[in-house]
């Protein structure tokens, strides 16, 4: 019987193939690509691993899977909390939070998201490719909002896209930060530091 358009059997595919993408994230985080086999993420996802291979052909492909998953898991989560917000202030301050949260809740997942950044050239060209567009939406997320703020008179008169860059980047060093221990202090204070740091740095005078 066809559910939202959808038949039974599509919806339980989709349901079985993020239970296994969870499973994978959390095995990848904790042991890294090279040291997590098929077993591992058969295990935790608690199928057999025959069962993982009808979904996802190798441990390679199950990867890119669960990293793509959890991209984009962060941009929906990041386009909501954005469009709940009307002011370009509040905006801007809803893609740090979001974001900040986001990997604080799943420190597993930022691990192989981090680990990206470090080792793309050791991955198919094509891949990396479809890797960095995703990422890059993100920053497509924040461009127009700045552009908006220089519009109205909000902002001082800068680059959308490389501001709406500079933002996610200094986002991403707090959380990495976080992530290795040397910010171990409340996350509300990281959040409201990094947003009283780039609004001042754009806001007029």
């Amino acid at each position: 019987m066809p559910v939202l358009g959808r038949t039974r059997k599509e919806v339980l595919t989709e349901f079985r193939s993020t239970e296994l993408l969870e499973a994978a994230r959390r095995v990848f985080g904790e042991k890294g690509f090279h040291g997590a086999t098929v077993d591992d993420i058969a295990e935790a996802a608690g199928v057999a691993k025959g069962t993982l291979y009808l979904y996802y052909p190798s441990k390679h492909a199950v990867y890119w899977a669960a990293l793509k998953h959890g991209i984009i898991a962060l941009l929906d989560e990041l386009h909501r909390s954005m469009s709940r917000e009307s002011a370009v202030e509040g905006k801007i301050r809803a893609y740090i939070r979001t974001k900040m949260l986001y990997f604080e809740e799943h420190r597993d997942f930022f691990r192989i998201y981090f680990s990206e950044f470090g080792h793309a050239l050791s991955h198919p060209a094509e891949v990396g490719k479809d890797f960095q567009d995703l990422y890059l939406r993100q920053t497509k997320l924040l461009s127009p909002v700045v552009a908006e703020g220089v519009r109205r008179k909000v902002l001082r008169d800068v680059p959308p896209k490389a501001t709406a860059e500079a933002i996610a980047d200094v986002t991403r060093g707090a959380i990495t930060r976080r992530l290795i221990g040397s910010s171990r202090g409340d996350i509300q204070q990281d959040i409201d530091f990094i947003f009283d740091l780039v609004w001042k740095g754009m806001g007029r005078r």
